[in-house]
């Protein structure tokens, strides 16, 4: 059974109307105050408040605040004109339940329009993006096609170039073809007026034959003592390489030092990374990368980056079936379902989290303050103070 709120107090100028309506030990919200032109209803159980306003008012300019236990509410009148209260005055029953039914009625159609206005508006956005789109790939059509024919004419002249180079060397090769040949004529008629004018033995023609050819462009036998041997290089000599590994270094002091609790912390951790927890034979449909947590985990974070906490919540999801072991998956996790209001499910996330982060070392200590912060964050959104 709602408690009527009786206790209120208002004043007015001759555009505006200031209601104070004193909300003590309840927590208001947005969602729990109804109003429209002549109908204001605040319902926070176990009270309510409700009003017919004496005239109508403007409900999209007008507005609430809350705070401190008060909502105080700012209605800006149609007309400009002074109240003589802030009711409808000898209203009865019929009359009150009217009016009841035609303000939620007028709140149905005002929510309609704006939900078709929204949904012009996100057509025309649409529709904006399409055409910017469009553009954009007309603009790189038109860039690749541009580069394309520069390309081309680039190629041409290239083409051009090389043919008309190969055209100069043939007539360059056919000139000096035709001057060997000429050489060659010259000697044998020269041979031939050295034969009719004495006759030179034999072996003198055999050497004069091995004799370099005068006008034949510096051409040497073969067996000729002028060339060298070539000289290969000696072998390299052979060698051994020495790797030496940093050795580790904690940031504990050495009179506070706990190697033995960081040296098991990173062993979990090297253990966890081999750990495999889900059937792979489950997942074949998925790709190779898809398999990987750690891509996993990095698709979590761009996606509760762009605040889409749903697909972050599902990204994390498969890597904990990969591998249950990894203590950020699970602290990640609990930053969407805070987002989410899973409170519940928040502080199993966290406790996890907690639970993976042992032993407490310095090297998971930022880990370990987001994880109590989350959970501490969830409990005192569930009102639960003592344990928050």
């Amino acid at each position: 059974m709602p408690v009527w709120l009786r206790e209120y107090s208002w004043r007015q100028t001759g555009s505006a109307v200031y209601l104070s309506l004193p909300l003590r030990g309840v927590r208001v919200t947005p969602a729990n105050i109804f109003c429209t032109d002549q109908y204001l209803k605040v319902s926070t159980p176990p009270f309510l408040f409700e009003a017919i306003l004496y005239a109508p008012i403007d409900d999209t300019s007008s507005t609430a605040k809350i705070g401190n236990g008060i909502i105080f509410f700012t209605l800006y009148k149609k007309e400009v004109a002074m109240w003589d209260s802030l009711t409808l005055p000898n209203a009865n029953k019929d009359k009150l339940q009217y009016l009841r039914e035609n303000a939620v009625l007028k709140a149905h159609e005002k929510a309609k329009e704006e939900t078709e206005a929204k949904k012009v508006t996100k057509q025309e956005h649409k529709k904006h993006a399409l055409e910017a789109t469009m553009k954009l790939e007309e603009a790189e059509r038109k860039r690749i096609e541009d580069l394309k024919e520069k390309e081309r004419q680039k190629v041409t002249k290239e083409l051009e170039l090389w043919k008309k180079q190969q055209k100069d060397a043939e007539k360059q090769k056919r000139v000096q073809k035709e001057g060997e040949l000429y050489q060659v004529e010259q000697l044998k008629e020269k041979k031939k007026g050295k034969i009719n004018k004495t006759r030179i033995p034999n072996e003198v023609t055999a050497k004069t034959r091995l004799k370099p050819t005068k006008g034949c462009y510096g051409s040497y036998s073969m067996f000729s003592e002028n060339l060298k041997e070539e000289q290969l290089p000696a072998p390299r000599s052979a060698a051994t390489i020495r790797i030496n590994f940093t050795s580790r270094v904690f940031p504990t002091a050495l009179r506070e030092s706990c190697i033995a609790e960081e040296e098991e912390w990173l062993r979990k951790q090297a253990e966890a990374r081999r750990t495999i927890s889900a059937d792979l034979s489950e997942l074949e449909d998925l790709k190779e990368e898809e398999k990987n947590p750690d891509w996993l985990k990095n698709k979590g974070n761009k996606m509760f980056a762009t605040g889409n906490y749903l697909a972050a919540v599902n990204a994390y999801n498969l890597a904990v079936r990969l591998n249950n072991k990894l203590p950020l998956l699970y602290l990640n996790r609990a930053a969407c379902h805070l987002k989410l209001r899973n409170l519940h499910k928040a502080i199993e996330d966290s406790s996890k989290a907690l639970e993976l982060l042992t032993p407490p070392v310095p090297d998971n200590e930022n880990a370990r303050v987001k994880a109590y912060v989350r959970r501490g964050t969830a409990f005192c959104q569930l009102e639960l103070y003592t344990e928050g």
